[in-house]
């Protein structure tokens, strides 16, 4: 299946905004669950993405479920770890991290996901992930025990993201990550996008409309954004349908 990712690529190429609201399935309680899916159908969002650095066993599946009760946006996974797999879902972000040197977040978990991947009807999405430094420690950072590249270096960031294009990544995303004090500033993201022929997803540190506006301004095909909802989600009633 590749229709996920061929959807994307028709949106780029008729240059509409494709915006993903991130759930952590640890963070949101089932009881808001139905609400919070109604509050977002009417929204700008296109895809629902669903993960987290530390989630429960079975809880992204259980999740994923719930909100497909309710919507028929895409729900896309977005995983920090083997156990967040379920074949509920539409597709698949099948994260490599390149801007760490962890074997085992480069390759390691991906070959141990495969024997589950095989049972599952899932449209994988190879997906090269880049954390960026934001101004504190994040969730990523300590699980995978792996350094942010520098917001100052930005032809190391252009040059991870393109290696990973070279590698056959078919989506570039690149990361502040949860909670980020400053999102991905403009001239990274212009910058990494000018050297890319494939989707560019920019996500983190992003807690108004300016900011969102910003990202795409700068280049990015998909904005993800996950923490602001979880802090404020009339931040949802900035982004209805036009």
């Amino acid at each position: 299946m590749t229709t996920i990712y061929k959807n994307i690529q028709a949106s780029i190429k008729n240059n509409e905004k494709l915006f993903a609201v991130l759930i952590d399935p640890d963070k949101i309680a089932f009881s808001t669950i139905s609400s919070f899916i109604k509050k977002l159908s009417t929204s700008m969002a296109t895809h629902i993405f669903v993960g987290g650095s530390t989630v429960k066993e079975h809880a992204s599946h259980d999740l994923v479920i719930e909100i497909k009760k309710y919507t028929k946006i895409p729900v896309i996974l977005f995983p920090g770890d083997i156990q967040q797999l379920t074949g509920k879902a539409d597709a698949l972000l099948f994260l490599s991290l390149l801007s760490g040197r962890n074997s085992e977040y480069l390759i390691g978990k991906q070959v141990k996901a495969v024997s589950k991947l095989r049972t599952m009807n899932l449209e994988v999405i190879p997906t090269g992930y880049i954390l960026i430094e934001n101004g504190k420690q994040t969730s990523v950072e300590r699980v995978t025990r792996t350094k942010p590249i520098s917001r100052n270096d930005i032809q190391n960031i252009v040059d991870t993201a393109k290696a990973g294009e070279l590698l056959g990544m078919k989506l570039i995303y690149l990361e502040a990550g949860s909670g980020a004090l400053k999102p991905i500033t403009a001239d990274i993201i212009s910058a990494v996008k000018k050297e890319l022929n494939i989707p560019l997803l920019v996500g983190g540190g992003i807690k108004n409309k300016k900011q969102l506006d910003d990202a795409y301004n700068s280049g990015a095909d998909l904005v993800v954004v996950g923490t602001a909802f979880e802090e404020d989600e009339s931040f949802l009633e900035e982004l209805k349908k036009n």
